[in-house]
């Protein structure tokens, strides 16, 4: 009984030797956790400085930005973009592609780090994140059936014959149809382009707007856009989306954006999707866009 006891003691450590292995593992956590919270600490412009990678989050809306056969982020805005990061110090990113009514909560809740969908700027919108300056101005185009049946040339002619209006879930747009007097049972929200042309083919809704070169992307042998159209809405200036605490990587963003804007690199980068001279910024700025 003398020897079981004698070999069980030398296989079971003491209790000074565990309470030191479970210190040695406590300085360990807390290491490694210092890591992480360090990791966690650095601000967006210094991981692209440092060539991390960065992660994109943006809806599939062809032209601007969709993704890829490999789910690479495609698309003028993503191509400028890219660019842009490369310049800044990284050629590494992630995409993350999302409803387009979920981009800032997503953007606000850590799931990606810029918002590369195009998205407009707004003044409720700066409220909640930063925009770069400008990266292109467009106006609205109307998606309708070929042969335009209803005869429509203005968004208000859908509201004025009481007929529905289809658009992107949470785009500018809609706030802008119900300034018009647009019902709500009247404003059809679809998650994107391909959703809102269904809806028209389908006769659930008589039109659809779209920024122009989003729209002219969007079309099939089904529809076609309403000429003449008179657009009452203002031009979309659309830009890139920052989280609100990185200032600093919205300005280093800005001051490459200001030597690319209208660049050969830029339009070989952004000309493959369709962008061209007359889809560049018009001049109103960030600051503008955000007062409205």
């Amino acid at each position: 009984m003398d020897h079981w006891k004698h070999d069980r003691s030398r296989n079971i450590p003491s209790r000074r030797t565990i309470l030191r292995g479970l210190a040695a593992l406590g300085i360990a956590a807390v290491a490694i956790s210092s890591m992480a919270s360090s990791a966690s600490a650095q601000s967006l412009l210094e991981r692209i400085k440092n060539g991390d990678t960065i992660r994109l989050g943006f809806s599939n809306g062809p032209p601007l930005a969709y993704p890829g056969p490999n789910n690479e982020p495609v698309g003028f805005v993503n191509a400028m973009t890219l660019d842009i990061l490369k310049k800044l110090g990284t050629t590494k990113v992630e995409a993350v592609v999302a409803e387009w009514g979920s981009l800032i909560p997503g953007l606000k809740a850590g799931r990606f780090d810029i918002i590369t969908g195009g998205m407009s700027i707004l003044p409720e919108r700066c409220r909640n994140v930063l925009f770069s300056e400008p990266i292109s101005s467009d106006k609205n185009s109307l998606i309708v059936l070929k042969g335009n049946p209803e005869g429509l040339h203005s968004v208000e002619d859908l509201r004025d014959k009481g007929l529905t209006i289809v658009l992107p879930a949470g785009s500018s747009a809609v706030k802008e149809v119900q300034d018009l007097g647009f019902a709500d049972d009247k404003v059809m929200q679809v998650a994107g382009p391909p959703e809102m042309v269904q809806a028209v083919k389908a006769g659930r809704a008589a039109g659809g707007s779209l920024d122009h070169m989003t729209a002219v992307k969007a079309l099939d042998n089904s529809v076609e856009l309403a000429d003449p159209f008179i657009s009452t809405i203002p031009a979309d200036h659309a830009a890139i989306v920052f989280p609100l605490n990185e200032q600093p990587a919205v300005d280093a963003f800005n001051a490459v954006l200001k030597d690319y804007l209208g660049s050969d690199e830029m339009l070989r980068s952004a000309g493959k999707y369709g962008y061209t001279k007359a889809d560049l910024p018009d001049g109103t700025t960030t600051a503008q866009a955000c007062k409205g």
